[in-house]
């Protein structure tokens, strides 16, 4: 084991405790919130607190792997163990971009409701929200069951072209043709998400915008240096998708890219590893430095 190896598992060592630890106390405040304080509670919490449990399964899943491979562990996954950590640690990727998504179309319905002809859409929005998440759950569990048939722990054989290899599990030969069938599957389903997420959070920053724009003479000159609500909330809108298309689109360039070279390269593992798991990182520290729930949950004590 080489010095810098250790260096890499002590790194995502702490990354895995940073996310774990935000989104646990993250469900924690929203839970809280629920029993202690559920005049406070509102139907998008329900989707805050799935994304954060999608993240907590999801970290552990990714990172350990590349985690006791730095330290020199062999042998830690077998056939089954494969296939599980693999399975669902894709599963609960496809979940947090489907439940991003989710959070966004909510968003802006909700913004949206001042005007009448969202009223209606608003009052049966919160209907929707735990059907689409069994949705979600069936759609990607679905989605990745080709992982189950074609992966197989490492015993000894070097994967030659095309394929998913990591540091314990890689598939055996897939033809061109059944890759790029599946690839096509993929795609699909992460532009209509990513188009969907986009496309609505730009328009949460139109009517934020607008909003802003109608009311700004309102303000007194003391508070005119101040930023608005308005732009605070635009601002947190930006931030979680910028960080969200950022981090899916250098992770999908260097996945891709990763999957179709003969050569493996270990350090294009840790990278793609590293690249899957900032957005489920840094989600909670940002919602948590940009709401008011802390305040909310810690008043009483105040």
């Amino acid at each position: 084991m080489f010095p810098g190896a250790s260096v890499r598992g002590i790194f995502l060592i702490a990354q895995l405790c940073a996310g774990v630890m935000g989104n646990s106390l993250l469900s924690l405040l929203y839970l809280y919130t629920f029993l202690v304080q559920p005049h406070l509670k509102k139907p998008i919490d329900a989707i805050f607190m799935h994304l954060t449990l999608v993240n907590i399964l999801n970290l552990p899943l990714t990172l350990l792997p590349n985690i006791m491979a730095s330290f020199g562990v062999q042998h830690f996954l077998d056939d089954v163990g494969c296939k599980a950590i693999v399975f669902f640690s894709r599963v609960t990727r496809g979940l947090s971009i489907c439940t991003t998504s989710l959070l966004s179309v909510f968003q802006a319905i909700t913004i949206s409701s001042v005007q009448a002809q969202c009223v209606w859409l608003k009052s049966k929005s919160s209907l929707w929200i735990f059907p689409s998440f069994l949705f979600f759950w069936i759609l990607n569990m679905a989605i990745y069951v080709p992982v189950i048939k074609n992966l197989k722990a490492k015993h000894n054989f070097t994967l030659v072209g095309s394929g998913f290899s990591n540091a314990y599990c890689q598939t055996q030969h897939i033809e061109a043709s059944t890759s790029w069938h599946y690839i096509c599957v993929l795609l699909a389903r992460d532009l209509v998400f990513v188009i969907l997420m986009i496309s609505t959070s730009l328009h949460m920053v139109k009517l934020l915008y607008q909003h802003h724009q109608r009311t700004q003479h309102l303000h007194s000159p003391s508070l005119a240096s101040q930023p608005a609500p308005e732009n605070k909330a635009t601002h947190t809108i930006l931030l979680l998708v910028s960080c969200f298309v950022f981090f899916y689109c250098s992770n999908n360039i260097v996945n891709f890219y990763y999957f179709y070279t003969a050569m493996k390269i270990p350090t294009l593992e840790v990278i793609i590893c590293v690249l899957s798991t900032c957005y489920p990182t840094v989600f909670p520290f940002s919602l948590m430095k940009n709401n008011k729930m802390l305040s909310n949950v810690f008043s009483p004590f105040h």
